[in-house]
């Protein structure tokens, strides 16, 4: 999923976006880094991440673009966020997505 799409980055947090091959829903996947820091510290970044896509990014892409695939990516910088700051950075990332996806396959930025 890394080499297809279009990849975005802020601060703390990477996001990719693709097409998905098939006619099913937008899906949505986090990755968070674990070295020095312990589950519950990941368990509760993985949790805001979640919430944030859930409640404001998959309802519009169910609208919008019903088959992409978003990946959320948290660098080690994110543990430091709080939850409004990992929210903007967020927005700034999938609004700069802006137009369609490309087909899975090719290649963004």
């Amino acid at each position: 999923m890394f080499r297809e799409g279009r990849r975005r980055s802020s601060g703390s947090l990477e996001t990719y976006l693709r097409r998905t091959p098939g006619d099913g829903g937008p899906r949505i996947g986090v990755v968070v880094p674990r070295h020095g820091h312990t589950i519950v510290d990941r368990n509760r970044l993985r949790r805001r991440l979640r919430e944030l896509l859930r409640t404001e990014w998959l309802a519009a892409a169910r609208d919008r673009e019903p088959g992409v695939d978003l990946l959320v990516r948290a660098r080690r910088s994110a543990y430091d966020r709080t939850f409004p700051e990992l929210r903007a950075e967020l927005d700034d990332c999938v609004e700069t997505f802006g137009s369609p996806v490309p087909a899975s396959g090719s290649t963004g930025c």
